[in-house]
């Protein structure tokens, strides 16, 4: 038996989401076409040639249905059909140039609609409504959510999500108070302040738009490079995205010509520790402390090249 209250929430959204896209006007994005129209001329101008029986199971749409929409297009100009070569009785349906215009401005015309209602939120906003609408898509349909992880430079906003995201989850799985966030905005911020380019790096990883980790390379002089705040976001833990990492901030250091690479951590955090070890890190040093609050037993570690 479901529970009907939640039904009910998922219903309410429903109702809010299809207001909020406006996907019940005839007029969808002020064009003379309905959403299943901009629909189906989507799945085939995203295509090099699709049958209707594909766009019919695609679509969940009613063959009648469908045929009356391309029959539309057809004398529209939009769309045009060619035999099948892998079946001689089959026809595909292709966009033809209007067709490819067609669809393209109905794309930026959807992109602009999202675009300006994120643009009146808060800075942060349309990051965690994105986040929240991958977390049901994976929910609902987890053969959708393979997209693969990029690592890319950081870019402005990013350090403050380093941040943001380390203090938030070292406070909730380990119970470390504010003090390590202001020990990260202190080396967040120097890194920004003094970034060297030619010696420094910060790698984030994202998938899908979302960040989900990080890494930084700092000069800590003397030929040695520092390994600073690695962090893998819970959505993307075993995806192997830590050694990842890992191993960039490594042949960057022995790029650049550092003689060492150094870092400091916490026992506790076994993931990570793990990485550095087979990574080949050694451990110089280690001691008691109380930094975040519980007690914690820091430690060093060096790697040289």
């Amino acid at each position: 038996m479901f529970d009907q209250q939640l039904v009910e929430a998922a219903r309410d959204f429903n109702r809010f989401y299809t207001n909020f896209l406006g996907v019940l006007n005839k007029a969808y994005l002020d064009t003379p076409f309905t959403l299943t129209d901009a629909r189906v001329l989507f799945e085939v101008g995203s295509h090099d040639g699709v049958s209707p029986v594909a766009l019919t199971r695609d679509l969940q749409l009613d063959a009648a249905y469908l045929s009356r929409i391309l029959k539309r297009f057809r004398n529209d100009g939009l769309i045009e059909t060619r035999p099948d070569p892998s079946d001689g009785r089959g026809q595909l349906v292709f966009v033809t140039q209007k067709g490819q215009e067609t669809f393209r401005e109905l794309g930026r015309r959807s992109s602009t609609q999202i675009g300006a209602r994120f643009k009146e939120l808060a800075i942060g906003q349309p990051q965690k409504i994105v986040g929240a609408m991958q977390t049901i898509r994976a929910l609902l349909d987890p053969a959708s959510t393979t997209s693969p992880a990029i690592i890319r430079a950081h870019r402005p906003g990013d350090i403050g999500w380093i941040v943001q995201s380390q203090a938030k989850a070292y406070t909730e799985e380990y119970g470390w108070d504010m003090r390590f966030e202001g020990l990260i905005a202190e080396v967040a911020g120097r890194f920004l302040t003094h970034f060297d380019p030619a010696m420094e790096y910060c790698w984030i990883a994202e998938r899908g738009g979302l960040n989900i980790g990080s890494i930084l390379v700092t000069n800590g002089g003397d030929g040695v490079a520092k390994l600073r705040l690695l962090y893998i976001d819970k959505s993307a833990r075993g995806l192997g995205l830590g050694k990842t990492l890992v191993d960039e901030c490594i042949r960057f250091s022995r790029d650049k010509g550092y003689r060492q690479v150094s870092l400091w951590t916490n026992d506790i955090l076994n993931a990570a520790r793990g990485i550095y070890i087979k990574a080949g890190f050694r451990l110089v040093s280690e001691e008691k402390h109380h930094m975040f609050g519980p007690e914690l037993n820091g430690q060093t570690w060096v790697l040289d090249l």
